[in-house]
């Protein structure tokens, strides 16, 4: 496999990358700088290259550029993962190439996330819950199968064990990583019902939200659906919806309580990962989901006020998660 061989140097490829993380990933930064120099990188590279892509979908332009500059990316991790070398002189993907050459990054992960993304922009919207969970998985268990890879590279990690036993217990541990993606990303949709649906967006299953009353039956932007009728009804049930959570309507309140205490159970099967991994990974994996699980506490607990400003934990809030993961005191 060759290397990286742009005038950009790697160092400043990834102070780059380190830099985008920490004014970016408020909360994961609290986890990723637990780790040692070489893995604290890649993972700073990793999170650049994917906060690239969801502000391509978070962004203001029309959905045909957008799906372009998805496009541009997707061919361009393509050559990156196909020669183990960066396409250009663009920092994110030259610090990427050399994470990716050091640390047997997953092929096709990120590019799972790209499609994740992709659905966001033809505005593809869930009927059941199971649908929803399916793009959780791409979104969040794409990221998830990458740490994996950079915690394994050294010590105890997932790639330790060998023959049957070793495959079954590595099976289990990407499950278990899958679980705990489904879980940050429910908690991040929760997080931000009123901006998504402001947005024109709406993840919460339209099953979810006709049981509780919150749009009636049929209005619903359901299963999957894309084009033109399809993002017509997902943008009809996103205005309701924001109505909604400008009034911080009761129905709505209790939905979200119900999906918060779903997500609960997905942190705790998805936290059984943690003693899998050496300390410093298993510390980073326990900072970051403790954040988000005590963002999803605090939501449950006060849904209207979730709906009203977007949940957040302070400074040292997110400090004393951290340094009790590494204490090894849980999330």
């Amino acid at each position: 496999m060759s290397v990286t061989t742009t005038t950009t140097s790697t160092r400043e490829a990834y102070d780059r990358c380190e830099a985008i993380t920490r004014e970016q990933a408020a909360n994961f930064y609290y986890g990723i700088r637990l780790l040692a120099r070489d893995r604290r990188r890649a993972m700073c590279a990793a999170y650049a290259f994917a906060r690239r892509i969801d502000d391509i979908g978070d962004g203001e332009l029309a959905a045909e550029e957008k799906l372009r500059l998805l496009e541009q990316a997707s061919a361009q991790l393509s050559e990156l993962e196909r020669t183990g070398a960066a396409p250009g002189e663009d920092e994110v993907l030259v610090a990427l190439a050399d994470a990716h050459r050091r640390f047997s990054l997953p092929p096709g992960a990120l590019g799972e996330l790209i499609e994740g993304v992709r659905m966001d922009v033809e505005g593809v919207s869930y009927e059941s819950f199971e649908e929803l969970v399916l793009y959780c998985r791409r979104v969040a268990g794409a990221i998830g199968r990458v740490c994996l890879a950079i915690f394994a590279k050294r010590g105890r990690g997932p790639r330790a064990a060998r023959g049957v036993d070793g495959e079954l217990e590595q099976a289990r541990i990407e499950s278990l990583a899958d679980d705990l993606g489904v879980a940050l990303q429910l908690a991040n949709i929760l997080r931000d019902v009123r901006e998504d649906a402001e947005n024109g967006r709406v993840y919460l299953p339209a099953e979810d939200l006709r049981r509780f009353g919150v749009i009636a039956g049929g209005e619903n932007g359901s299963g999957t659906s894309v084009g033109d009728e399809g993002r017509g009804e997902m943008a009809q049930a996103a205005r309701q919806l924001a109505a909604l959570a400008d009034r911080r309507a009761e129905p709505l309140q209790e939905l979200m309580r119900f999906e918060a205490d779903r997500a609960q159970l997905w942190f705790e099967r998805g936290l059984l990962l943690v003693p899998r991994l050496d300390r410093r990974s298993g510390a980073c994996v326990s900072a970051m989901a403790g954040i988000y699980r005590r963002l999803l506490m605090r939501i449950a607990a006060d849904p209207a006020g979730a709906l009203g400003t977007r949940t957040s934990l302070s400074t040292g809030e997110k400090l004393l998660v951290a340094l009790r993961s590494l204490a090894g005191r849980g999330a």
